[in-house]
């Protein structure tokens, strides 16, 4: 018992910052259409700045994630505005390539920069881990759980409950619709890229002090987002959240009762079902973002 207990914990912790990618991406692609390979990079983008503001620069662990978020929203404004905006790409095949491009050229560019030797964040909390029933657990893996939840249940009211969220549904089921009561679809389309790229960063930067920083880290951590997104189906928020959960359950449970050398397998395994026999994800829908 005490095992499953961690291995859930386990879980907890890496499925919450799992749901922050995969509704990031799901957030791109249901309402721009845009499938996004460089999101991985922005994940690592997150962790290098956090490295770089905490290991190098002496910044508070605290203050650096706030501003890993904005370092990470500021760059997917940019992009969309530069590459995808100002292109007036039309052409799924064009987006996909720059995708491709802009994910080879941060990856490249944070090795040209960092080196390909892992760096390490050292944890605002200590080594201490805490005891409680039988279970485990570092503080900063506490604090990451605590955190990723707290900034699932925000991004739901924003999108349920806020103009702005309200705007994102809109352009979702119809941009011309949209575009006729008055909504910016340019300006959403660019907050949506923004936030999707802000959440992965934010998942990067919480997760730098549990795990290595490398260039290369963008890489599994942008097909496990893909891998969440089928799970849950494309353009269902709640269906990436639980999607992230899942995998994560998958991945803990396997490698802690099967063996950890095929922990990665065993998530795609479980993909490679659900398209076999529910190839539009669990939790599909066409109706809107929610």
């Amino acid at each position: 018992m005490e095992q499953f207990l961690q291995h859930t914990a386990n879980g907890l912790v890496l499925g919450s910052t799992y749901a922050l990618l995969g509704i990031g991406l799901t957030l791109i692609f249901g309402i721009m259409k845009v499938v996004n390979f460089a999101h991985g990079e922005f994940y690592a983008l997150g962790a290098y700045v956090t490295y770089a503001l905490v290991s190098l620069m002496g910044l508070n662990f605290f203050g650096s994630l706030v501003l890993a978020a904005i370092f990470g929203f500021v760059v997917g404004a940019a992009v969309e505005f530069v590459l995808l905006r100002k292109r007036k790409l039309e052409s799924m095949d064009e987006v996909m390539l720059i995708m491709i491009a802009l994910m080879l050229i941060m990856q490249n560019t944070e090795l040209l920069l960092w080196g390909g030797i892992a760096k390490a964040v050292e944890s605002p909390f200590g080594p201490e881990s805490l005891h409680w029933a039988g279970v485990s657990i570092s503080p900063i893996r506490l604090f990451v759980l605590c955190t990723a939840v707290l900034l699932l249940v925000v991004f739901y009211f924003m999108i349920e409950k806020s103009r702005i969220g309200l705007a994102m549904r809109s352009t979702f089921q119809d941009k011309d619709a949209a575009k006729i009561v008055g909504v910016n679809v340019s300006r959403i389309y660019m907050f949506t890229f923004a936030l999707g790229s802000c959440m992965a960063a934010v998942a990067g930067a919480l997760l730098a002090p549990v795990f290595v920083v490398s260039p290369t880290m963008g890489d599994l951590v942008n097909l496990k987002a893909f891998a969440i997104v089928i799970l849950g189906g494309l353009g269902s928020i709640s269906g990436a959240a639980i999607g992230g959960f899942v995998l994560a359950f998958v991945e803990e449970f396997g490698a802690g009762y099967v063996s950890t050398a095929y922990r990665d397998a065993f998530g795609f395994l479980i993909i490679l079902a659900i398209l076999a026999f529910r190839p539009q994800g669990i939790f599909s829908t066409k109706q809107r973002v929610g």
